[in-house]
């Protein structure tokens, strides 16, 4: 078995100002996201690093080769300076590579990275309102986060893995969703249901084929997270779901359509959906009354490539 053995830093927080715009994003109908100004360009990073030759730091206490962990952190706040491309993932690769070129003995860097999101805020300005270019409101929903592993292969520098994710997305829809004819016996107390409010926690994550378009080098290779969000919403708006297993599929596919670099998207959601408590609201035409679900709740993973869009028999979106 392959020996364990990795250190590194984490909750490096880093914030740049005036970093490189993101543009030349793909237009898609499901979204009114053409691109980002990064004015503000802030994320958390962990970094981790690997090598053979820090055994003997782990077992004869020699620290000679060991960078501490300290010093990870300002490396990678000093590079920050040195980025001149416009999206996390390639910050996360460009600072990946900067390891491995200062430091020798290091065989790969495992780095990732949650994007902290800034809202921009509207002022008056000649009659109309625009984005400030100078105030922005700390953002407490979803983030945008990567990974990025880089490893050395002979006297190359190579992607071994990377993905990119939205994470912690959450969508109530108050009607329009179902769930029955599931399995029924001796241990079943849940009624079918079918016309539900549904509450999801959402995760997505997706590969590129080629990582150029996560660097945001090449026109219409980026994907945005706010393009995956605002495709899963329209899905979610758009359909009516039998369960939130098919509704995860039918994201995905929407996602792959639209996004033909990409080679896989990836689910991890979770069944929020409220308690009813009032069926009927006398006063109230459709109004019922529901509270928070108790504390133990569903989940799903799941996986898509391509070969689920090529499907033959699969109903064209």
């Amino acid at each position: 078995m392959k020996r364990t053995m990795r250190y590194g830093k984490d909750d490096v927080w880093v914030y740049r100002t005036y970093a490189a715009p993101l543009t030349g994003v793909r237009s898609i109908p499901e979204s009114a996201f053409t691109g980002r100004s990064n004015i503000l360009f802030g994320m958390k990073v962990k970094v981790a690093v690997e090598g053979d030759a820090f055994l003997t730091s782990f077992k004869d206490g020699d620290n000679t080769l060991v960078v501490a962990t300290d010093s990870m952190k300002n490396f990678i706040l000093k590079h920050a300076g040195d980025y001149e491309g416009s999206t996390q993932e390639g910050f996360l690769e460009f600072v990946a590579r900067r390891f491995l070129e200062t430091y020798p003995h290091m065989s790969a860097i495992d780095i990732s990275g949650e994007q902290i999101p800034f809202d921009e805020l509207p002022v008056p300005t000649k009659g109309r309102f625009e984005p400030s270019p100078l105030v922005f409101r700390y953002s407490l929903n979803e983030q945008s986060v990567a990974s990025v592993e880089v490893k050395r292969s002979g006297e190359e520098i190579i992607i071994a893995d990377h993905l990119s994710s939205l994470k912690g997305l959450k969508l109530l829809k108050v009607r329009g969703s179902s769930f029955f004819g599931f399995v029924k016996d001796e241990y079943t107390t849940l009624p079918e249901s079918y016309d539900r409010p549904l509450f999801i926690f959402l995760n997505i994550g997706w590969r590129y084929n080629d990582f150029e378009g996560a660097r945001g080098s090449t026109k219409d290779g980026y994907v945005a997270a706010e393009q995956v969000r605002d495709i899963a919403y329209t899905v979610f708006h758009e359909e009516n779901s039998p369960s939130i297993q098919n509704l995860i599929y039918r994201i995905g596919l929407r996602i792959l359509k639209r996004f033909p670099q990409l080679v896989e998207v990836r689910f991890e959601s979770n069944n929020r959906t409220w308690e009813t408590i009032l069926d009927d609201i006398p006063a109230s035409q459709e109004g019922k009354v529901f509270t928070e679900p108790r504390p133990p709740f569903g989940f799903q993973c799941f996986s898509m490539t391509r070969e689920d869009l090529e499907n033959p028999g699969e109903t064209p979106i």
